[in-house]
């Protein structure tokens, strides 16, 4: 079974980090209702959803992504790109031990989940505002013996990797060229955002299921002539906070099932 490890939305959520984007007021009880429906989602996909509460008093902490790599052998505890984070990763910890052996990544190297891509053995990390050279190192001590090829990406104007990039199914990537070199994948099948739809690139895959963000007509379009099952979701609310639908989830397998 899948596992879909959350964060319920801090009432905090108006004081979030911003890199590139200018700050709008954030509709504290929209972004809880589409919070929801994002679980929802999950749930309708056969997933089990885990929804923590720990560092609900941390703006940023509904953006579970950024806080671990999770592979089948083990969980990677990232070290947080800004100060503000820092404090969120405990709470995540203490459920990923549940279900994987803990690796742990340390300052001066700062690595955010939101830089990290798998498909199968390869593993890509965006080198960005939050993630730097050492940070990328310590993980491909980690999972190279493991049998994980690490490849580093530019990540240029975007927040992170998975802003502007995304894995449709183990051949495909969908990608914003404009943000994030396309070099690195060119042995994989990739698609395009439009340029009106930067931001399109961000999606999520749960089993045979892509998720798009609903506003993004033309990338839903392009999604569902390359896959079969392709489900929308608004987060207009959290999209103010810099966010894509990847970072409201930390996907896994269940590695306790048999």
């Amino acid at each position: 079974m899948w596992i879909a490890l959350t964060h319920i939305v801090s009432p905090n959520i108006n004081n979030c980090e911003l890199t590139y984007m200018n700050r709008e007021p954030i509709d504290y009880q929209l972004a809880v209702q589409q919070h929801e429906n994002y679980c929802s989602l999950f749930r309708a996909c056969g997933a089990e959803v885990v929804k923590l509460s720990g560092s609900i008093g941390h703006p940023d902490c509904c953006f579970t992504e950024d806080t671990a790599i999770v592979v089948d052998e083990l969980a990677i505890i990232c070290s947080m790109g800004v100060s503000s984070r820092r404090s969120e990763i405990s709470a995540v910890e203490k459920e990923l031990a549940k279900f994987r052996p803990i690796a742990h990544i340390n300052l001066p190297a700062m690595i955010e989940g939101g830089d990290v891509l798998q498909a199968g053995k390869k593993i890509f990390i965006g080198i960005s505002k939050r993630t730097n050279a050492q940070g990328i190192e310590e993980v491909t001590k980690l999972l190279k013996p493991r049998g994980y090829e690490v490849i580093p990406v530019h990540v240029k104007g975007s927040l992170h990797l998975t802003t502007a990039a995304s894995v449709i199914d183990d051949e495909t990537f969908l990608l914003n060229p404009l943000w994030v070199d396309p070099g690195p994948f060119k042995n994989f099948n990739l698609l395009y955002s439009p340029e009106d739809e930067p931001w399109g690139a961000n999606t999520f895959r749960v089993g045979d299921t892509i998720c798009a963000e609903a506003s993004f007509s033309k990338t839903i379009q392009l999604l569902r002539k390359h896959h079969g099952r392709v489900e929308t979701l608004d987060i207009s609310e959290f999209r103010k906070a810099e966010a894509g639908l990847s970072c409201l989830s930390l996907i896994f397998r269940n590695g306790n099932e048999g």
